[in-house]
């Protein structure tokens, strides 16, 4: 499968609480990447010691090309559901680097040029489902990514997850790819890939 848009390196980190469904959004979006776009990706993972309040972090690496060292050195994109995360990992972005925070837990950025939109709230006041926050971020970044196709998504989470949740994962999925386009209809032009 080709993959839709050349794309050199692009380091993702995916940061927040255990619990948070960080590990199963790097998941999903990896593999709708892979299976269904066809880019080369490599995907990390660490968590703390704690199974639910801990440090969370799901790290991808996507490129048209071979991945020759599967870490991120320079992030180019993050993702914090959590201030804690924000706090901890927001200087390993490199220069214009892009920062993305859920703005119901995040309420003090290190920077004024920032993405933020509320996840939490969002599954919380709309769906009554806390856990689908991640499945509202994993659409707004169908958004804000120019290389992840929000149908590619959509099928990623098909195979991924248990029938049952589908369907309350595919309206999250949806709440977040319209909250998004929404508030940062340009958000796009920010990029720019060799």
């Amino acid at each position: 499968m080709k993959a839709s848009m050349e794309l050199q390196r692009f380091e993702l980190r995916l940061s927040g609480l255990g619990g948070q469904g960080i590990l199963t959004l790097g998941k999903v979006l990896g593999a709708g990447l892979a299976i269904e776009e066809g880019y080369e990706v490599s995907q990390t993972q660490s968590y703390g010691p704690e199974a639910r309040g801990g440090a969370s972090r799901s790290d991808l690496v996507i490129s048209s090309h071979s991945i020759s060292y599967p870490k991120p050195e320079q992030l180019d994109l993050l993702v914090a559901m959590s201030q804690e995360a924000c706090n901890l990992y927001y200087r390993h972005l490199k220069p214009g680097g892009l920062l993305l925070v859920d703005d119901s837990l995040v309420k003090q950025t290190p920077t004024n040029i920032y993405w933020g939109l509320p996840f939490t709230s969002l599954a919380v006041q709309k769906l009554g489902m806390p856990q689908a926050a991640n499945m509202v971020l994993l659409g707004a970044l169908a958004h804000f990514l120019p290389f992840i196709q929000p149908r590619s998504m959509k099928k990623s989470l098909e195979r991924n997850l248990s029938p049952r949740f589908l369907e309350g994962n595919l309206k999250a999925f949806q709440l977040g790819l319209t909250h998004a386009r929404k508030k940062y209809p340009d958000a796009q032009e920010q990029w720019t890939f060799s």
